[in-house]
């Protein structure tokens, strides 16, 4: 009973390694209202801050897939077809309507494919050949894709290679045709091992979690072109998400070998120099968070935890 004691304590330990420093985050112990809906291995999550709604990609035999909450923790719903293995799902709004991007890692007959989704779960688009594992000759085959940003305009970037053959970033038009293709499997510059999670700056600069080269990568989102790289930061373990605070003044970087998340500062416009470390979030033992996603409206941001098969809710202060 004391070692539980000691990790619940654990778990509510907001307490940041730099004396002094103020905490950013709290987390928000009223999310979601009934956590026994996650039945799951929890590995993405994505938020609609448009209509206020959450979704939860999970993995496992006989289990939803994805599964909606409202912001305030409510379980909506869920759906189940089509969607095999998630590793990254993406929300994109427009004026008229909103659509749910999801990559699919499986194996099986949907796998290796980057699938689109009406919020209710009925399929649109898939992207890839399903059940099929391509090679990085072709734009559109992918190898264990694990994340996905759309733009408004409807520009789409993909990392693609969650372990397989391809260690790419992709950016594809709004008809699904290659803008622009940077990265091969290495350690060089613009080179990739394991690009795990991908986001746009309003500057026009694409970030990429380079997770096992331990580092962030930067790339123009017009012309592909590379733009530089943070390291330092990630000596301990490597980045396995990124997404932007939504004033655009902090990155949150999820660290799921540490049981952490890193808050850097967004560099402005011109160089992006490198990391300075603000402010950290660390979870509980064996949390392992793995993507987090940022409501752009209340700043709150949502991490898809598979160690503690959970997703946990943090509310800026």
């Amino acid at each position: 009973y004391l070692f539980l004691y000691f990790q619940v304590l654990k778990a509510f330990d907001y307490s940041s390694p730099w004396k002094g420093q103020e905490q950013m985050y709290k987390l928000d112990i009223g999310w979601p209202k009934i956590p026994e809906y996650f039945t799951g291995q929890t590995f993405c999550v994505a938020v609609d801050s448009l209509h206020g709604l959450v979704f939860v990609g999970q993995r496992g035999d006989n289990v939803p897939k994805v599964l909606v909450f409202s912001e305030e923790g409510y379980f909506l719903y869920s759906w189940n077809n089509t969607v095999e293995m998630p590793h990254g799902i993406f929300v994109l709004n427009t004026a008229t309507d909103s659509s749910v991007w999801i990559t699919d890692v499986g194996t099986g007959k949907y796998g290796h494919t980057v699938k689109q989704y009406s919020p209710s779960g009925k399929l649109m688009q898939i992207l890839g050949t399903p059940g099929n594992a391509g090679s990085s000759l072709i734009p559109l085959q992918f190898d264990q894709p694990a994340e996905i940003f759309v733009e408004e305009s409807g520009d789409i970037y993909v990392v693609d290679g969650d372990g397989g053959m391809n260690n790419r970033l992709l950016k594809l038009s709004n008809d699904y045709k290659e803008i622009w293709l940077a990265g091969t499997n290495g350690t060089g510059i613009g080179q990739f091992k394991i690009p795990h999670s991908v986001t746009v700056d309003p500057f026009g600069r694409v970030w990429v979690a380079d997770r096992d080269n331990k580092r962030i990568q930067v790339f123009d989102k017009v012309t592909g072109e590379w733009l530089g790289f943070w390291s330092s930061c990630f000596s301990e373990d490597g980045p396995y998400s990124v997404r932007f605070t939504a004033n655009y003044k902090y990155l949150i970087v999820a660290q799921l070998n540490i049981n952490r998340l890193a808050i850097l500062a967004a560099p402005p416009v011109g160089s992006i120099g490198d990391c300075v470390m603000v402010n950290t979030v660390q979870l509980a033992d064996e949390t392992k968070p793995h993507l987090v996603d940022v409501d752009m409206k209340s700043g709150a941001v949502y991490v898809a935890e598979i160690g503690a098969q959970q997703v946990q809710k943090y509310i800026p202060l």
